[in-house]
Parts: structure tokens; C-alpha cells; sequence
């Protein structure tokens, strides 16, 4: 993600504001428009103000932060380890007049730069996915909420049927060991003592996302291969297929996670 080619990738495909999975009202509607929709709908499950500190892990080019910052007021910190996402975010919030509302730091979710009882949310979007230590990363987000705080995110996760065999070509793509399910950050928040904990299934939404993102891919093959690189483009054509088949196949799951220290709304 930090990476040359990877960033453009990133930034053309997917519209240049948000870098994670949309929820799409029809199989071929464009990533750009189907992208902001989750996060108006996870933003509609909190009570939002001027006053409320948050903190976005994994912000990416910052979309989520923007809307928050732009809707709400609410005074947003992006936490995020690419230093060319934070150069794009940080320009990004300088053009649309919210750098006083956003901050941008380069920073590790798994040891997260903040004293106990920062914020009242931690929000997160496909991004604890990344981390080699999720149940540190839940560890970190449950010190820095405060007592009545709210951690709300989606992730990127099997089933729990999911056969090694299907999830060894979709780890490959993007560098990892494993990936969460539902069950398993249930049970770690059970293990953090968090009181409340509720799911939103919108597994359906992962894999029409995969096939548009493939199809976007194929349809400008010539402009990406000549911005990315023909072997980057190739690789990732060959990668998504193997996550748009096992989505087909129900081996993967996404969507919204919310976990409340205090009563859910």
C-alpha cells in the first residue's frame, strides 16, 4: 500500500477518496457511488457531534474522516502506516477546508500513539485485516476508548467453514497468515469484557465489489498497465478472481462489527 504502483492503482480504481468496500444497490454500478454508502450507514449507528473525538485506523485517503469531520463536526485523527496516503489525505483535507477538524498520522494500530481514554469512537474500515495481531489491535482500540465509547468497523473475513485449501490463493493477495470471522471478534470482546456487541451481515456486498473492481481493471487494462505495470495488473487480476470465486462460494464474510463499552443507542 505504500508503494508507487499501488497507490495509483488504489486511487484510480477506486475513485480517489475511499479505499474499501462499498455497498452496491446493483451489480454494475460504479465503485466511486457505491464506496461512501457504508459510511454513512455505520456514521448512522453512532450519535455523532461537535464535541466527539474519533479515531479513524487505517484511514487511507481519508474519505471516511472528511464525511465525519464535514457532516458532524467531529474532530477526527487518522491513524494510518502509508506515508503516501497520508501525504494524499492530508491534501485532500487542505482542499476541502477540514485540516482543522482532521489530523493525519503516520502510526501502528497494533500500538496505538495515544494515553488511555482518548476518544469516544474508533472507527475502522478493511484495515484490521492487515494486522499480523488482531487481538491486539482490539487490546489497543478497548484502552484508548473512553468508558462509554463506541468501536464500530468492517473487516475483510472467512466463514467458518472456509477450507485452507480456498483461503491460501485469497491470502496470497494480499500478504497474509489468516483472517478474522464474525465469531472470532465476538469472542475477543467478550474476552475485553465489552458490553455490547452487534453485527451487521452485508457479506453479499464483498464479492460484488471483487467482481466490479475486476471489471474496472479489465476495462482500462491498457491505462492501468501503463500506470501500474504490466506484472502489478496481472497479479492482481489473478488475485481477485480467487477472492470474487470464494465469495461466490460464501467462504468469505464482511461487514459492520459495533461495540459499545457503554449501551448502543
Amino acid at each position: 500500500y505504500n508503494s508507487a504502483p499501488a497507490d495509483d492503482f488504489y486511487f484510480k480504481i477506486w475513485g480517489g477518496e475511499h479505499i474499501h468496500v462499498g455497498i452496491y444497490n446493483h451489480s454494475k454500478e460504479s465503485i466511486k457511488d457505491a464506496s461512501p454508502r457504508i459510511v454513512h450507514l455505520m456514521a448512522s449507528k453512532l450519535k455523532l457531534n461537535s464535541d466527539t473525538k474519533l479515531l479513524d485506523l487505517g484511514s487511507g485517503y481519508g474519505g471516511a474522516a472528511r464525511y465525519l469531520a464535514k457532516k458532524y463536526g467531529c474532530q477526527v485523527t487518522c491513524l494510518n502506516l502509508s506515508e503516501i496516503q497520508n501525504e494524499r489525505n492530508d491534501s485532500l483535507n487542505k482542499k476541502h477546508g477540514l485540516d482543522h477538524l482532521i489530523t493525519v498520522m503516520e502510526g501502528n494500530f497494533e500500538d496505538i500513539p495515544f494515553p488511555d481514554n482518548s476518544f469516544d469512537v474508533v472507527w475502522s474500515q478493511d484495515a484490521i485485516v492487515h494486522s499480523g495481531n488482531r487481538e491486539q489491535v482490539l487490546s489497543e482500540v478497548n484502552r484508548v476508548l473512553m468508558e462509554t465509547g463506541d468501536f464500530i468497523f468492517t473487516d475483510l473475513m472467512q466463514t467458518y467453514d472456509c477450507p485452507k485449501s480456498v483461503l491460501k490463493p485469497v491470502l496470497e493477495r494480499i500478504h497474509l497468515d489468516s483472517l478474522g470471522s464474525f465469531g472470532f471478534y465476538v469472542e475477543q470482546a467478550r474476552k475485553l469484557d465489552i458490553k455490547e456487541i452487534r453485527v451487521q451481515d452485508l457479506s453479499e456486498h464483498l464479492t460484488t465489489h471483487y467482481q466490479r473492481v475486476m471489471e474496472e481493471i479489465l476495462d482500462r487494462y491498457d491505462e492501468m498497465v501503463e500506470t501500474c505495470g504490466k506484472e502489478y495488473i496481472d497479479k492482481m487480476i489473478q488475485g481477485l478472481k480467487h477472492w470474487v470465486e470464494a465469495g461466490e462460494n460464501e467462504y468469505l464474510s464482511w461487514g459492520i462489527i459495533h461495540m459499545g463499552k457503554g449501551c448502543i443507542g
